[in-house]
């Protein structure tokens, strides 16, 4: 488990460095956000809160400061005015794509500084850990995106 702790943290740091050379005033439970709407498509706030783990209350206050940021859309869904669905800006997805840049040059640095055999070793590990949490593949949410541009076209 210390181990565990050990990694989490450190690529914690790594997140929270790539976020503060990209944006100062977005902070990483918001980037955390735009990660799920990016990787889920558009979501109606119930279910972003759920993703979040978070309260109806505390996703629309993020929601809120999102919008005021220009990273996210809100939109009413016609067949229940009650129902707003959260969409990605291009402004948005042009932060992901920063903060991801900045994240896959980071964890590359730290990995050419392991030896190759254990490379794999952690590849395998740490595929096997985000399944386990539930995250959805990087692959799979970026296919049909180009990443400096935003969706394939």
């Amino acid at each position: 488990m210390d181990s565990v702790l050990s990694a989490s943290r450190a690529l914690l740091a790594v997140a929270a460095r790539s976020l503060a050379q990209v944006s100062d005033d977005v902070t990483l439970a918001q980037y955390r956000a735009l990660v799920e709407i990016a990787s889920r498509g558009p979501l109606r706030l119930v279910e972003l809160a759920q993703a979040l783990h978070v309260e109806r209350s505390t996703a629309t206050r993020m929601c809120d400061r999102l919008v005021r940021r220009g990273l996210v859309s809100r939109r009413r869904l016609t067949d229940d005015r009650r129902a707003v669905r959260i969409s990605l800006t291009p402004a948005g997805r042009e932060l992901i794509v920063a903060v991801t840049g900045h994240r896959r040059s980071e964890l590359e640095q730290i990995l050419v500084r392991m030896p190759a055999s254990d490379q794999a070793m952690v590849v395998k590990a740490l595929r096997a850990f985000a399944q386990a949490a539930g995250e959805v593949p990087e692959q799979s949410w970026t296919l049909g995106w180009n990443l400096d541009q935003g969706p394939a076209r």
